[in-house]
């Protein structure tokens, strides 16, 4: 029989039967005798696109052609780098501008545990990148057996690695996975019954992963995605039908959905009400989340973690209209009211959209119309480049990674293509 290939439709198994979160395994619909074999990735090259037609260019070539044109003209740089000036003119940039050949939204980014150089950028319109000198230079990779087509319509949004092993998930709900650093994927089946969409995905190296789903569900597999097993007894919105009289304000305009999902190393989540009214925290080994108010009146527009363990750094909440507050990691996450403190910081009014602590002084927050802001004291004192206010781009993320030498890699992602990299705050 014909062995169906990577990213392409095939035929599932029957629809498996409605299973509750409690029930110690999830068996996604698919089976290993129906799962697409791995296929090579197709590099995207200057002079390789994939054409519509003879004479109609693809969609791909053209954002090639216009991406490398619009990330040159984004700022104006000196002759001997594309560094811009952070601090104003008496100093010089942590940051430096990156082109690549897309001008798409960028979501995530993500380098391998194995090879600290090799990384992947994923994005709007099917944007995936790949680098191997540590961000320096990206190219444009499209997946194997994928009409063209389809893959422009999707939104990867997440992107993880570890020891060569890497995970994708993206809109419309897709999971997609490789066993060696990207050189081939599959693609994994997804349950009609899953509770929401996937939101977010952890590789853990050696078959493993955790996700956790628009609905709060979270679900581990040690099997590389054949099985799953339920990690949380209760969706949130049964969460909070169980505790409607704890007082967590905005609980009754739940929608049913959590956005900004964040998990640190020590497995513990941070997800954010899709309305912002409040926040909710799980800790491994609970069996379900805990909400909390969020800490003033202005609704939240992200958080995340401080450190890479909660008792350790605690927590950041930025709210609309560029508010920023911390919480000291000591707090109890049992309380549904945890006292956060108010940092004063002069956004303009732009919203905060991501923070990133370089260490526990050095701390980066980024946001809406080019809004980029440092500190090098904890976020007791910022400063704002002025010439980012340039950039015609929305800041979303901003992620950091350890490098070799100590020297760890930095990176600030945007709308219409613009990546910048990280290179040091200048002695």
């Amino acid at each position: 029989s014909r062995t169906a290939p990577a990213l392409t439709r095939w035929r599932q198994s029957p629809e498996p039967k409605p299973m509750n979160l409690a029930v110690a395994v999830l068996a996604f619909s698919g089976s290993a005798g129906t799962r697409r074999v791995a296929a090579p990735l197709r590099r995207v090259g200057a002079s390789s696109h994939i054409a519509a037609s003879a004479d109609v260019p693809a969609r791909r070539e053209m954002l090639a052609a216009t991406g490398s044109v619009l990330a040159a003209s984004l700022i104006a740089a000196p002759a001997s780098s594309s560094a811009f000036d952070l601090f104003g003119a008496a100093e010089k940039s942590a940051w430096t501008q990156v082109d690549v050949p897309v001008e798409t939204i960028l979501f995530d980014v993500e380098f391998d545990t194995n090879q600290p150089d090799h990384g992947w950028v994923v994005g709007n319109k099917g944007t995936f990148l790949e680098t191997v000198d540590g961000g320096k230079k990206w190219v444009q990779k499209a997946f194997a057996n994928l009409d063209t087509e389809d893959e422009i319509n999707y939104r990867f949004t997440k992107v993880s690695f570890n020891q060569g092993e890497g995970w994708v998930i993206g809109k419309p709900s897709i999971l997609l996975h490789t066993k060696d650093s990207g050189v081939s994927w599959e693609r994994i089946p997804l349950s009609p019954k899953l509770p929401g969409e996937p939101v977010s995905i952890t590789a853990l190296g050696g078959g493993k992963a955790e996700m956790c789903t628009s609905q709060g569900a979270i679900y581990y597999t040690e099997s590389s995605g054949r099985n799953w097993a339920a990690k949380v007894q209760e969706t949130i919105e049964a969460t909070l039908n169980r505790v409607s009289s704890s007082g967590v304000q905005g609980a009754s305009y739940f929608a049913g959905a959590i956005t900004n999902v964040v998990r640190n190393a020590a497995g513990e989540y941070l997800a954010i009400s899709s309305r912002g009214n409040f926040f909710l925290t799980w800790q491994p080994g609970s069996d379900f989340w805990i909400p909390h108010n969020r800490a003033t009146s202005k609704r939240i527009s992200n958080m995340g973690f401080v450190s890479d363990k909660l008792n350790q750094g605690g927590l950041w909440m930025a709210t609309n209209a560029g508010g920023l507050a911390l919480l000291d990691g000591k707090a109890d996450l049992s309380q549904v009211q945890l006292n956060f403190n108010e940092l004063k910081i002069n956004s303009a009014g732009f919203g905060i959209l991501d923070v990133g602590f370089k260490s526990e002084d050095e701390v980066y927050a980024i946001g809406g119309s080019g809004l980029l802001l440092a500190s090098t004291d904890g976020g007791k004192s910022w400063k704002r480049d002025v010439q980012a206010d340039d950039i015609p781009s929305n800041f979303y993320k901003i992620k950091f990674f350890p490098g070799k030498d100590g020297k760890d890699k930095g990176f600030i992602l945007g709308s219409q293509g613009v990546l910048l990299r990280y290179t040091g705050v200048p002695a």
